[in-house]
């Protein structure tokens, strides 16, 4: 006797299933036979196939004859009603392209994302609202890169909050880096003339009389070797000089 696969807790209702990647094409089929699927309890795969005269997707519990059914997604997506159990069962719990090619909506799940991306975003929009000028010119830097140095505070301030509300988990990142203020200034200070990068981008010099004040490690960021540099007890002069002669 053929021992049933046991079902997890299963609801009544109808689904929806979607192409995985956003996916929109007229129409995709999967695969509806020549699959097959472990059962744990009975030890062995068990064949796989959608049928539209069964009330069964395993092979071997079906009776008779079984007329093939074809599986559609149209634009995208597949609307399978609450009466059509087996089909919403095959698709639901054993096909093997389950979350591969397709995956079944689920409006509760996307609820939950909804809430964490918007508590995310209320997050970084906070943190935007309470940071300083320096900083922030330092987070927006990040982004828009020299272009900043031309920027009013209120334009730094418009640019900072668009950054937090369109990517909060990268501007979240970079507003709690504790050397991003460091980094910054080294930026200036090339900016303004301070100091100066080589053009292999393997020096740092003073803008005044070339004298050398560190060499950039091979294959690192210029500005990361300087912002080390910088927090060395050698570098924690020079910082404070420079940072006087910005104000």
């Amino acid at each position: 006797m053929t021992k049933k696969a046991k079902n997890p807790t299963w609801e009544i209702k109808d689904r929806t299933y979607l192409l995985r990647g956003g996916k929109t094409p007229l129409t995709h089929t999967i695969r509806s036979k020549n699959m097959f699927w472990f059962d744990k309890e009975a030890g062995y795969e068990r064949e796989l196939k959608y049928t539209t005269n069964q009330r069964t997707v395993f092979v071997d519990e079906m009776k008779g004859d079984a007329r093939l059914g074809h599986i559609v997604f149209e634009d995208g997506s597949l609307q399978v009603p609450r009466e059509k159990q087996t089909l919403q069962k095959l698709l639901s719990l054993y096909h093997p392209d389950l979350n591969k090619i397709y995956q079944e909506f689920d409006s509760t799940k996307v609820a939950e994302d909804d809430i964490d991306i918007l508590e995310l975003e209320l997050e970084a929009m906070n943190v935007a609202h309470q940071m300083d000028i320096d900083h922030a010119e330092a987070v927006v830097r990040s982004s828009v890169g020299s272009e900043v140095s031309k920027m009013t505070s209120k334009e730094i301030k418009r640019d900072l909050l668009l950054f937090a509300k369109n990517n909060p988990d990268l501007f979240l990142e970079i507003a709690n880096d504790e050397d991003i203020n460091i980094r910054n200034l080294g930026i200036k200070a090339v900016e303004m003339g301070i100091l100066k990068l080589s053009s292999d981008q393997r020096t740092f010099k003073w803008g005044t009389n070339d004298k050398k004040i560190v060499t950039v490690p091979f294959d690192e960021n210029p500005y990361s070797a300087l912002t080390a540099y910088f927090k060395t007890d050698e570098g924690i002069e020079i910082y404070q000089t420079i940072e006087k002669r910005l104000k």
